[in-house]
C-alpha cells in the first residue's frame, strides 16, 4: 500500500495516510485472531503492530525514513506475509486430514 499511497499523494499526508492505513490492517488482523483464535494471526497482528510503531516513531519523532526504516519495515513485511502463509499452509493440511477421516470412514 505504500507505493500507491508514494505515487498519489502529496509528500506532507504520506505519513499519516501511511500511519492510518497501518492502523487499518492491524485492526482487521485483530478481527480476524478474535474470530478464529489462531496462533498464526496472532503472529501476524503483534508484528504488524511492530509496524504501526515503526511508523508512529517516525512520524512522531519527524525523522526521514533512512536505512533502518527501511531494514525494520521490509522485515516486518515479510514477517506478516509468512505468518499469512503459515496460516494457509495449516488450514490445508487440516482440510486434508479432515478429508482423509472421511474417506477412511466409508
Amino acid at each position: 500500500m505504500s507505493i500507491p499511497i508514494q505515487f498519489l499523494l502529496p509528500e506532507p499526508s504520506q505519513a499519516v495516510v501511511s500511519l492510518l492505513c497501518e492502523g487499518l490492517y492491524g485492526l482487521s488482523f485483530l478481527m480476524l485472531a478474535l474470530r478464529y483464535a489462531s496462533p498464526w494471526l496472532g503472529g501476524a497482528m503483534l508484528l504488524q503492530a511492530i509496524q504501526f510503531s515503526l511508523h508512529a516513531y517516525y512520524i512522531v519523532g519527524d525523522l526521514p525514513h533512512d536505512q533502518t526504516y527501511r531494514i525494520v519495515n521490509n522485515l516486518n513485511s515479510a514477517g506478516v506475509l509468512i505468518c499469512i502463509l503459515f496460516g494457509i499452509f495449516a488450514s490445508w493440511r487440516r482440510q486434508a486430514r479432515v478429508q482423509a477421516k472421511l474417506r477412511a470412514a466409508k
